[in-house]
């Protein structure tokens, strides 16, 4: 457990030394919930109707930012092969990763969220709830997205790479959120698409360690 805590400190250390932790992905964030009324109009029925998808879309896509030196910086200052030498298993130091990465961009962008939402026009009673739903939904952004940056280590266009893996595979927990917010404003049954999101992150949770420290082993080898 201790290993495990030293590991989690030295990744929170080295997300916010790196690149200024979760600032360029709230930037982004603000930046795309301010361009969005420009694209869809400014009438507020419209934004409204389009706010919950919006923010979570929004999410999303801003989540991929930080992934590209998830395992990158590791890799290429050997780090990555001492981590994989050492006493605790790669797909702890995979999990401690992840984790870290939601602590510092993906819970900060939840809490934003909200913000974003009822800026565009979202009644403020969703509020609540589009915080937990990007809590949960950026939880598997990070696992899964974790798994992209793991395979695309050693390329040369890393950034493109994983965004091309993790896109298709953010869009279940994007219908799941979005879902259940809309569900939540018009009455109806919002709780199956939280379950949905909820399953979604806790696989990702449970398989993505295994498969992110199975391709740095072949990218190691």
């Amino acid at each position: 457990m201790n290993g495990f805590g030293a590991l989690i400190r030295r990744e929170l250390a080295l997300s916010w030394g790196r690149g200024g932790g979760a600032m360029l992905a709230l930037a982004f964030y603000l930046a795309m919930a301010t361009l969005l009324p420009l694209a869809a109009g400014s009438e507020p029925a419209r934004l409204a109707a389009v706010a919950p998808g919006s923010a979570w879309l929004a999410l999303a896509v801003s989540s991929l930012l930080s992934l590209e030196r998830l395992f990158e910086r590791d890799y290429e200052d050997g780090a990555l092969d001492l981590l994989a030498l050492g006493p605790a298993p790669l797909e702890a130091a995979a999990f401690a990763k992840c984790l870290a990465q939601w602590i510092t961009t993906g819970a900060p962008l939840a809490l934003l969220a909200p913000v974003v939402a009822t800026a565009l026009g979202a009644p403020l009673k969703l509020a609540p709830l589009t915080v937990i739903t990007a809590l949960i939904g950026g939880l598997g952004f990070s696992f899964c997205g974790g798994i992209g940056a793991a395979l695309s280590l050693g390329s040369r266009r890393g950034g493109v790479l994983i965004a091309v893996i993790v896109l298709p595979l953010f869009a279940p927990p994007v219908i799941f959120g979005a879902g259940a917010i809309d569900a939540f404003g018009a009455g109806l049954d919002w709780k199956t698409g939280l379950m949905l999101l909820g399953a979604y992150s806790l696989t990702a949770l449970a398989l993505g360690p295994f498969a992110m420290a199975a391709a740095c082993r072949n990218a190691l080898s």
